[in-house]
């Protein structure tokens, strides 16, 4: 008999490969099931993508079949200082007998120095390869808060609107684009409106243990502003059945009433921008639901 030998490598993912990538990912995680991975791809066809870099991510390829596979979801932010490029890490998975050839996958998909990658749902028993790999923590782990039941009052008048709304107040173009696109992605948006301009506030509605309703804080432009205006955007997301909030942190958060979980959800980050508390815009969390 003639033994076929393996042909490996690792290239992009191309629309042509999203029947495979289902199934290996169905495979890979299949608690989620094949229709929720055909919408996570689904997302990733339509949403813009900045020039010059994969829609989809890298795959594992063994004799041309599918063998491994690392989403990423690119993005530019440009509402700081300067614009910066990132890569947020999504659903990595290769075949048990394929785990020798796995750094030909993570070779590709980190080889951009100019990028900063973010990977914010490591299980625990990944977390020494993942900083083997290069990686730091952003976030050690999570605030779980009731905002409503803060006292802490902002000053002056203010008022929340809707993110689909254009605010009548000094704002991002950016940062509305951003609400926009959470927004069609399931996220609860809107804006906080001062006089020194409009606020942005993303959350993500989550379910814990399959009992508990809760929003985890998405997008914000500083933690400072969640903790300034906690009393009215915890009543705001309770009238929307959502009375818990989860917020990354590296300690208490001074302010509000909830409590620290260190090592709870850790968030890693590799490259020359380090991520701030408050921003998981673009990533599998606020997109798939991850």
């Amino acid at each position: 008999m003639t033994v076929r030998p393996y042909r490996i490598r690792a290239r992009e993912i191309d629309e042509r490969d999203i029947p495979a990538i289902v199934a290996l990912l169905t495979k890979g995680f299949p608690v989620r099931g094949s229709a929720f991975w055909n919408q996570a791809l689904g997302v990733m066809q339509r949403r813009s993508v900045p020039s010059g870099f994969p829609r989809f991510g890298y795959l594992l390829e063994c004799n041309d079949a599918p063998v491994g596979i690392i989403l990423q979801i690119f993005s530019i932010t440009d509402a700081g200082p300067a614009p910066v490029a990132r890569c947020n890490l999504s659903s990595w998975y290769v075949q048990p007998e394929f785990g020798c050839y796995a750094a030909l996958l993570v070779s590709q998909a980190l080889r951009r120095k100019n990028v900063t990658y973010s990977n914010i749902s490591a299980a625990p028993h990944t977390w020494n390869t993942v900083e083997a790999q290069g990686f730091s923590r952003f976030s050690q782990g999570i605030f779980v808060t009731a905002p409503a039941l803060s006292f802490r009052s902002p000053g002056g008048d203010f008022r929340l609107v809707p993110g689909a709304a254009c605010p009548d107040a000094k704002s991002n173009p950016h940062e509305r684009e951003l609400l926009l696109e959470h927004a069609q992605s399931g996220c609860i948006t809107f804006w906080c409106i001062t006089r020194d301009g409009a606020h942005p506030f993303v959350f993500l509605p989550r379910t814990v243990k399959g009992l508990l309703p809760c929003a985890q804080l998405i997008y914000c432009r500083d933690v400072e502003d969640f903790i300034r205006f906690a009393g009215a955007i915890g009543r705001y997301l309770a009238a929307r059945g959502r009375f818990v909030v989860l917020v990354d942190a590296n300690g208490p958060l001074p302010g509000l009433v909830g409590k620290y979980f260190e090592g709870k959800m850790p968030k890693y980050f590799k490259g020359p921008d380090q991520p701030r508390l408050g921003d998981l815009a673009y990533t599998e969390a606020a997109l798939f639901g991850i």
